[in-house]
């Protein structure tokens, strides 16, 4: 079972994210705040994040850059930040894929499904 780490400040978007996530097959753990994110990282390594960008103390830009300093574990930002120079900005931070919020969550599913078909891939 996939294990996915969900790093949002909006309680009920983590909430309606979770049951989807876990209804989907997923193990899911879930932070409000880029600091916690950091320490469950740690704790037990994620087979994809869903990073929020606009997070309390350290926000998700910088906690891409953190994780990409030692990690390649996908990462799907998920951010209400839609302009083109921001989409580009996380990308290039080293997010495998970006969703705007709204967004409808069986595409987010699809694409967390292909980024982790990309990591099979990838290790095969």
């Amino acid at each position: 079972m996939p294990h996915v780490l969900l790093v949002d400040d909006e309680e009920a978007l983590r909430e309606s994210l979770c049951y989807s996530l876990q209804k989907e097959g997923y193990s899911v753990t879930a932070v409000a705040d880029g600091q916690s994110a950091i320490k469950q990282f740690h704790k037990q390594v994620p087979d994809v994040i869903l990073l929020d960008l606009m997070l309390p103390e350290v926000d998700g830009m910088e906690l891409c850059w953190r994780i990409r300093a030692f990690s390649d574990v996908p990462i799907v930002m998920l951010t209400a930040r839609d302009q083109d120079a921001d989409k580009v900005w996380g990308l290039e931070a080293g997010a495998d894929d970006y969703v705007t919020k709204p967004f409808n969550t069986r595409e987010l599913m699809a694409r967390i499904k292909a980024v982790l078909r990309r990591r099979v891939e990838k290790q095969s």
